[in-house]
């Protein structure tokens, strides 16, 4: 017989995971758009070196899974700070984690918003050419802002995966909100009820936030 009844008690420590959880996804999100235009910019600019690296990179952090990134970058971040600055420098678990979510969603937000760039008409380019403008005064007054409207509903979207992936930091000790609901379950002796409260946890934000991201796209739309 299930016992939810322990739940609520133990509702201030599981907010303390989620709110590490939203931290890991809002930054991670930031990171990776800022990271995935840079990327788009360099995928589309007519420097075949620049191209080609940034095809690379895309191509391979989107043949890879998140766990397996998640694992290198926990042990590879302080070796690489050793090896710069010659000391032991202490990295966290969401230090690791978020530089690890910034360099694998950057993949993903390029080729979303490589997209939005080449859904804007052409003629826009040469307007603001014919205009006087450069092509970062383009690209920053006239290109990004319309494909940006394009891609809002997709980048929210793949927000919402994003969120759902920050669970698999349990592999390196964080304590996310997933971590912390099947921690606190281990301890009382419930670890059902407190997965089953957690997968209800992710669903009800999860289900929403796409709703909401629909109902953005329509407005979008017309």
């Amino acid at each position: 017989m299930m016992d939810f009844s322990a739940i609520p008690a133990a509702l201030p420590g599981l907010w303390d995971g989620m709110q590490l959880t939203l931290q890991l996804l809002v930054l991670g999100v930031i990171g990776g758009v800022v990271l995935g235009t840079l990327l788009a910019m360099m995928r589309l600019a007519h420097n075949k070196l620049l191209s080609g690296l940034a095809t690379a990179y895309v191509n391979y952090f989107r043949s890879i899974p998140l766990l397996l990134v998640i694992t290198w970058f926990y042990f590879a971040v302080p070796f690489v700070l050793r090896w710069i600055t010659g000391e032991d420098t202490p990295v966290g678990a969401f230090s690791s984690c978020l530089v690890a979510f910034v360099m694998f969603e950057a993949a993903y937000f390029s080729e979303i918003v490589r997209a939005g760039i080449q859904a804007v008409p052409k003629g826009q380019m040469s307007a603001a050419q014919a205009l006087g403008m450069n092509y970062a005064q383009t690209m920053r007054l006239i290109i990004l802002p319309q494909a940006f409207r394009k891609m809002t509903p997709l980048l929210l979207q793949q927000s919402i995966i994003l969120f759902q992936d920050t669970s698999l930091v349990y592999t390196v000790g964080l304590m996310d909100f997933l971590n912390a609901a099947r921690s606190r379950g281990d301890i009382i002796g419930q670890p059902h009820e407190f997965l089953i409260f957690a997968g209800l946890v992710y669903f009800i934000i999860s289900f929403a936030a796409s709703q909401l991201v629909k109902r953005l796209q329509k407005r979008l739309a017309v």
